[in-house]
């Protein structure tokens, strides 16, 4: 039997790079790379795909944004105005390609994760992945695809204040946007210390529950998805997701809830993949050698 072409996956973000090589849906190698500066974090990844065992047929980049993801655009590819200092402007498609020396498929590293889980989990409608973790990004699939061109930027939506918080939040650009006041470093602006150090019965967490339904019942009344996953390293401190479960039907308060929606306990869930953006990054490389076929012309 032929062996199946050689695929690289890579999910660029803020705080890490993680980086894989599979055929035929084994992994034959994998590595975790600390995001430092450009210079630094891609000469890790030439080396870890200098390693490689043949010619590699396509790559799969599930990026932190924002990054341009227009093909006729010249900035195809780049990162934008991100807060990741040094990052803005960065060629991201350009630099993946020098190194695996084939195709390249970018998208948003939540827009990768978002397909990635909707086939995990069987969701032929709508879903939405929210990641909260060094920032925080929302990304859409719909009937397991990302909506092509599709960037949003749920992160810094505003969303009502929690009671008595008074926080000025850390966005560079908005302040007290949703970025601002509940991503990972808010958190630990806010408390003093990282996120992971609070307790779980900090009282930290119900300001963040609070925050994160906000966005759930945005993202349910503007898109109407089957299903929101709520992951990233903030998201998976134990508790939350009912915490936020609890506070999204508050603030719904029983208004234009769906058969979906109405029950928070299946609709707002943690995500079945451990590394959904890396699932989705190869999800892009095999799209990339294996092209659908085009349709027959009309008869």
């Amino acid at each position: 039997m032929t062996a199946g072409p050689l695929l690289a996956a890579v999910e660029a973000g803020g705080t890490k790079f993680l980086c894989a090589l599979v055929r035929d849906t084994v992994t034959i190698a994998r590595m975790r790379i600390v995001t430092a500066d450009p210079d630094a974090t891609f000469a890790a990844v030439a080396a870890f795909f200098a390693d490689r065992l043949g010619p590699i047929a396509a790559a799969g980049v599930a990026s932190f944004g924002p990054i341009d993801l227009d093909p006729a655009s010249p900035g195809y590819g780049r990162l934008t105005t991100t807060p990741k200092p040094g990052w803005s402007g960065v060629d991201l498609l350009g630099r993946v390609r020098a190194i695996v020396g084939a195709p390249v498929a970018v998208d948003t590293d939540v827009n990768a994760a978002a397909v990635a889980e909707a086939r995990a989990g069987g969701i032929d409608g709508r879903l939405a992945y929210v990641t909260v973790g060094t920032g925080i990004g929302v990304g859409v699939a719909e009937r397991g695809r990302p909506l092509p061109g599709a960037h949003a930027e749920g992160g810094h939506i505003r969303v009502p204040r929690a009671p008595d918080d008074a926080f000025a939040g850390t966005c560079p650009w908005h302040g007290d946007c949703l970025e601002g006041l509940a991503a990972g470093p808010a958190l630990a602006m806010r408390w003093g210390v990282p996120a992971e150090a609070l307790a779980a019965d900090h009282p930290a967490w119900a300001v963040e529950a609070h925050y994160l339904a906000a966005l759930c019942l945005s993202l349910t009344y503007l898109i109407r998805p089957e299903r929101i996953v709520l992951g990233g390293g903030v998201a998976a401190m134990p508790g939350l997701h009912d915490r936020v479960r609890a506070r999204f039907a508050a603030l719904a308060a029983g208004y234009a809830l769906d058969r979906h929606s109405a029950r928070p306990a299946a609709y707002i869930v943690p995500p079945r993949l451990a590394d959904a953006g890396l699932h989705g990054a190869l999800l892009l490389a095999e799209a990339l050698a294996d092209p659908p076929s085009p349709a027959p012309p009309p008869c």
